[in-house]
């Protein structure tokens, strides 16, 4: 059994697999073809016979937005541009151990990381709040900074397309940001930075350090059923299709 609050192996695959199903399923919906065009490094999952590109989700509870070692962050050029959010996530890996076998079973080790990783964290907080940076850091993280579209999701068997700038808008306008809170003694304090709506945890941008596989990466996850909530609360919804979309 996977450790609570983790996926395992198979269920991410799972989880992967279904992905591609409802991406070829959107795009056959729209017109396009089996083989439709997509660039997922780019989070382009479909592109539309407009030219648009699509970030298709289907994930029913969580969504990852993205799951970057340090390199990532090193040589991504908007990372490094982005009011100093990149040096921050990069101060957050390296407060780990390189090596996982250094760190994993050494409660000392542990505890010292996690409190070396509490400053950045805590400093990303800060910076998020501001909502310029907010949009910014949202943008990236589900657009890849404008070059996707839409954000399109199934939920209830149903395809809802959301033009990139309002889910941006609404996200930095509505959620609130605070860092991490320790449950018990055990527990260490301002290892995630939280993004909460009405009272509730939206999204979440964590280390990951529970395994080898994934050890020193920063994963950012949103609640998918808290999203929905949001966008359907504060975007107006059209239930007429057209084949060519258009930005309103």
């Amino acid at each position: 059994m996977g450790k609570r609050g983790f996926q395992t192996y198979d269920a991410a695959r799972e989880g992967r697999q279904k992905g591609h199903d409802d991406a070829l399923e959107f795009a056959k919906l729209i017109g396009c073809t089996k083989d439709y065009q997509n660039d997922a490094k780019a989070k382009k999952d479909v592109i539309d016979l407009a030219g648009d590109a699509h970030s298709v989700k289907s994930g029913e509870k969580k969504w990852q937005l993205f799951l970057y070692s340090l390199s990532r962050f090193e040589n991504d050029d908007f990372f490094q541009t982005m009011n100093g959010i990149g040096q921050l996530l990069i101060k957050c890996i390296e407060a780990f151990p390189k090596k996982f076998k250094d760190y994993d079973g050494n409660d000392k080790i542990k505890r010292s990381a996690k409190e070396k990783c509490r400053i950045p964290m805590r400093k990303l907080a800060e910076l998020l709040k501001e909502k310029r940076r907010l949009k910014t850091f949202i943008d990236k993280s589900m657009f890849n900074g404008g070059e996707v579209n839409y954000l399109t999701v199934k939920h209830e068997g149903t395809y809802h397309i959301f033009i990139n700038k309002n889910v941006v808008d609404v996200f930095a306008n509505e959620v609130e940001v605070t860092n991490s809170q320790a449950r018990n003694k055990n527990q260490v304090p301002e290892q995630k930075v939280i993004f909460k709506y009405k009272d509730k945890n939206l999204a979440e941008l964590e280390m990951r350090n529970d395994s080898e596989v994934h050890y020193r990466e920063i994963r950012f996850n949103m609640i998918k059923p808290r999203m929905m909530e949001l966008l359907f609360s504060t975007i107006p919804r059209k239930v007429k299709y057209e084949p060519v979309l258009k930005s309103v």
